[in-house]
């Protein structure tokens, strides 16, 4: 435990670390390759280029330093982090280097103003944090590894069917090389996949959605290939899954992750909306609800520029003739002109709080959504405007998170 003279000093640095809180970080991070470049093998690089991820840690170091008394009240984040950190192998270990490069960018980047005192806190109060983080994780190591078909790190699983679901999706069937059984996983969670691609000096781990029900005999992701499109480049894993992993392909996963999960027991009505890729996690959650909970009224949203970049719509719309119980609305940015001959869409352009006031079931329902982040801000905003409340408000982002504000 910290003594109260330690917690005072800690929240003294919260007004620095909200001015230069991602100065810090992306300092850290800076310290950290230099001094430990075999961690590259962990870390997203885009992420790193883009600064989502120094964003998210100076958030993340911001709030710790702002409930430094009370802990568990970021226990939420803690153990979302967690899950990631567990798929993608952040071990006890490695916590005491974080710590060094993070103090060191502390001091580099305050000055003469990280007092002894300030730093002495910080180094106290890292260790705190770090444990709290540490114990969470262990747990979760130790829950993958010993249910029923888990396993530790990574298993090498075999592509047994490839399948292109649209202009820029891909699904992948997974099943183990062993032959042993998979372990079950909540619909809304994720897996961990670790490539090596030629002439690059470090491996590259991306997490993707599960985009079916638990209970097969495979796992699937859908996969969308990201190309470059002006100052934002190619995806290395993605376009690398699509152009070189082939059937009978082997790929490294970690086993199931994340804290994003359908809430199975609540019978209420439920509203799953997506846009693009976004849509892998709503597709397992809705797999599941309807073979599960077959009486459950659901309504499923999902936002694509168009019809030839709209993946798994066959299976939505055959799922709906089965289940009356199912209302689908798809939303095209811009449809083509296929699309407007056909009537293929419910909505044209993005999704506002005056038409998605008007299909949803009401505001007392479970509602999930994932997609980019200006698809989330806009499905967050409208939401509440339409009177819905934070706690039955579920998302995820795809990489770190960011502010829906």
């Amino acid at each position: 435990m910290l003594n109260e003279a330690t917690i005072q000093t800690i929240k003294s640095t919260v007004p620095v670390l909200e001015v230069h809180g991602t100065a810090i970080t992306t300092r850290f991070y800076q310290l950290l390759f230099t001094n430990h470049p075999e961690l590259l093998n962990i870390f997203n690089h885009a992420n790193q280029k883009q600064g989502r991820q120094q964003t998210a840690l100076a958030n993340v170091v911001y709030a710790a330093a702002l409930h430094i008394d009370k802990l568990e009240s970021i226990l939420p984040v803690v153990k979302g982090i967690a899950h990631k950190h567990r798929s993608l192998g952040v071990r006890a270990e490695h916590y005491p280097i974080v710590g060094e490069n993070l103090l060191a960018a502390i001091k580099d980047v305050l000055g003469d103003a990280a007092t002894d005192e300030i730093m002495g806190a910080w180094a106290e109060a890292y260790g705190v944090i770090a444990d709290v983080f540490i114990n969470v994780e262990a747990e979760m190591y130790r829950e993958s590894e010993e249910q029923a078909g888990g396993w530790a790190d990574y298993r090498a699983f075999r592509v047994v069917r490839k399948v292109r679901e649209s202009d820029v999706i891909t699904s992948f069937y997974l099943v183990p090389q062993d032959g042993r059984a998979l372990a079950l996983y909540q619909p809304g969670q994720y897996v961990s996949i670790k490539v090596n691609i030629p002439g690059d000096s470090y491996t590259h781990i991306r997490q993707y959605s599960l985009s079916d029900a638990p209970g097969q005999s495979y796992y699937r992701i859908s996969v969308k290939r990201e190309d470059a499109i002006g100052d934002h480049p190619a995806g290395k894993v993605s376009v690398f899954l699509h152009e070189h992993i082939e059937e009978g392909g082997e790929l490294l996963l970690t086993a199931p992750a994340g804290d994003f999960v359908l809430d199975t027991d609540d019978a209420r009505p439920l509203v799953l909306m997506s846009g693009g890729v976004g849509l892998t996690p709503m597709i397992s959650m809705l797999n599941t609800v309807t073979a599960s909970n077959p009486q459950r009224q659901v309504t499923f949203i999902h936002a694509a520029r168009n019809g030839q970049v709209h993946a798994l719509r066959d299976h939505v719309e055959e799922l709906a003739r089965l289940h009356p119980q199912l209302k689908v609305y798809w939303c095209y940015e811009q449809p083509s002109q296929a699309d407007e001959a056909a009537a293929a869409h419910h909505h044209t352009g993005f999704i506002d709080r005056h038409w998605l006031s008007e299909v949803l079931p009401g505001v007392d329902a479970g509602f999930y959504y994932c997609g980019p982040t200006p698809f989330m801000k806009a499905i967050h905003g409208a939401l509440l405007d339409c009177g819905v409340q934070e706690k039955d408000i579920h998302f995820e982002f795809f990489g770190p998170s960011q502010s829906l504000a």
